[in-house]
């Protein structure tokens, strides 16, 4: 039976998630963790009726800690199934995809690899920017939630898997920041396709390393 909820996720979505989850089952125990650290203490010590969830955290959970939770762990990837990783929103711009999308599945320990209970998807508006398609991505994730959210607040058992498979190369922090790194010689249209994906709200960002001297681009006002 569940009795307890740990949420992993940022300081801003906390409340609000946790006022949701609470709506539909006022006797729930919920505990706000933003850190390793924190889901740590929140986990220990070992009780049962215990389910996580993660909600667009960067937060990579051990396997001992995934074993603490009885009634399943959950996290809400800001990104589709296809394109699982680091950085989602930023290689579907670069990569000029057709869609995008917010997706739900089981915590494994490896990374963005569990059963897929849900997907909310959109389509991609035109030449979108970082910041766009991320606050576009947080909707979604929030409308998948909203879905979700009772039957994670109310039963123990654990959600029905979609069809829906995990595609594409998982995108690491490491392809990330090689993106950002701009060789001297490039052409006009491969900055800007970088700008828009891995720049856009982010100053700083694009380095380029000229003659042993590296210079970041902080002035995005003409992106």
């Amino acid at each position: 039976m569940l009795r307890e909820i740990v949420l992993l996720t940022g300081a801003q979505e906390g409340p609000h998630l946790t006022d949701f989850l609470r709506k539909h089952n006022s006797e729930l125990t919920i505990t706000h963790a933003q850190t390793r650290d924190e889901l740590t203490l929140a986990l220990h010590p070992s009780r049962p009726g215990i389910r996580l969830i993660g909600f667009c955290t960067s937060v990579v959970v051990p396997s001992a800690l995934l074993a603490a939770c009885e009634c399943q762990a959950y996290n809400f990837h800001p990104g589709p199934p296809t394109h699982p990783g680091r950085h989602p929103a930023s290689f579907a711009i670069y990569e000029g995809a057709a869609r995008f999308g917010a997706t739900a599945h089981e915590m494994l320990p490896k990374v963005d690899s569990g059963s897929i209970v849900g997907v909310e998807w959109f389509d991609m508006p035109a030449q979108p920017r970082l910041s766009q398609l991320e606050g576009l991505t947080f909707d979604a994730a929030v409308r998948l939630f909203s879905r979700l959210g009772p039957a994670l607040a109310t039963s123990g058992s654990p959600l029905a898997s979609s069809d829906t498979a995990w595609s594409g190369r998982k995108s690491t922090q490491r392809d990330f920041d090689a993106m950002c790194r701009i060789p001297p010689d490039i052409a006009a249209p491969e900055l800007e396709r970088r700008l828009r994906a891995f720049a856009d709200g982010l100053p700083g960002a694009l380095s380029l390393t000229l003659h042993g001297h590296r210079f970041r681009l902080d002035d995005q006002k003409n992106m």
